[in-house]
């Protein structure tokens, strides 16, 4: 790992309107961890399928185990640079005394991703948690130097906690989730997320593109920032289908809707990273405009998934990291289904398993 203490000095200075490539050059010069991860074919899963081709964009050996290192990490330290009015590569030089703290609520990995880029910086960073955050995850985040912030309630609880902080001035809020539809932080987020889609153009540039995307939902960034970075790029038909939990399922509503909706409950789910209550406004539009599908898939639905990859040579993974891969499983154990969203046996299928497995707590 490159020191944090002195970060090297050929790091990239991402700008504004920062491309996939220099926001990936920036981030592999904080730490090797940061390369491209593998666009893995997995021929027995698409046998067992039915499907032509079924590709798994593998997000367990990245930097932290998971791409939300992608979003949080970008977008924390660029958030940092905006207040001392510098570049990211020169704060990351001059780490100067007296930087804000970095404020988020997290289910875990959004959280490990906005402390590693207080430690980058030379910042701290204050992260809130709802009560149904595993212990370990917790633990993780700790290591990485920043202060846990337990709060009774839901993920959307510490949401709101977080940015409460925030507004009384304890520091810059670093959300990934906003009601903003321009939030420039959200943004940022989201930027760093599609990292992943332009390593994939890369990656399957010299075969037959993928026709359909199947990606965890969540709050939506991840699934709005995939759809607009393989947008014109996907092969016919290029639906792009987002898959929540039926325990936490709120970015149909909200699509229905056209504004974020909150979903009651207590959003407990074994996609622990899943476990939201109300959809980002800027990812809403973009999912809008690229006319994303929404699939629910049930708790058994997503304990099963990491099973069924690991029997198809895939990585180890959780509920959370293979949450697509469930909603692609819902969608052809019914025929019906499976016609409407245009699978079949040409089908080219591209899932995301976002996370590693986590050692035991």
């Amino acid at each position: 790992m490159t020191d944090a203490a002195s970060p090297s000095s050929h790091l990239a200075s991402p700008h504004r309107a920062s491309s996939p490539e220099s926001i990936a050059a920036f981030l592999r010069g904080l730490d090797p961890a940061y390369a491209p991860t593998p666009l893995r074919a997995l021929p027995a899963l698409a046998g067992r399928l039915g499907v032509a081709q079924v590709l798994a964009k593998d997000e367990t050996g990245r930097m932290l185990g998971s791409f939300k290192s992608l979003g949080g990490t970008y977008a924390g330290l660029t958030a940092l640079a905006r207040a001392a009015g510098m570049s990211p590569a020169d704060l990351l030089a001059a780490r100067p005394a007296g930087q804000p703290a970095l404020l988020c609520a997290s289910d875990g990995n959004h959280g490990l991703a906005v402390a590693a880029a207080a430690r980058f910086a030379g910042a701290s960073a204050r992260v809130f948690l709802h009560a149904g955050v595993p212990p370990v995850r917790a633990r993780r985040i700790a290591d990485q130097g920043a202060e846990i912030v337990r709060v009774a309630g839901t993920y959307d609880a510490a949401v709101e906690a977080a940015a409460a902080s925030s507004r009384a001035g304890a520091g810059l809020l670093v959300a990934d989730t906003t009601e903003d539809p321009h939030d420039p932080v959200v943004r940022d987020v989201m930027a760093g997320y599609g990292v992943m889609a332009g390593e994939i153009r890369a990656q399957a540039e010299d075969g037959p593109r993928p026709t359909h995307l199947v990606v965890q939902a969540g709050v939506g960034g991840l699934a709005a920032a995939m759809a607009a970075g393989l947008a014109g790029w996907l092969g016919a038909p290029g639906l792009v289908v987002a898959v929540e939990p039926e325990q936490a399922a709120c970015l149909a509503p909200a699509l229905a809707a056209g504004r974020p909706v909150r979903v009651p409950g207590d959003l407990h789910t074994t996609a622990e990273m899943l476990s939201c209550g109300e959809a980002s406004a800027p990812a809403l539009a973009v999912l809008a405009r690229h006319h994303a599908r929404v699939v629910t898939v049930s708790e058994a639905e997503l304990a099963r998934a990491p099973l069924v990859l690991a029997e198809a040579g895939g990585p180890a993974t959780t509920p959370s990291g293979a949450a697509g891969l469930a909603g692609l499983l819902a969608l052809l154990a019914d025929p019906a289904r499976a016609a409407e969203f245009r699978i079949d046996r040409e089908s080219r299928l591209l899932v995301l398993v976002t996370e590693a497995a986590l050692e035991a707590a």
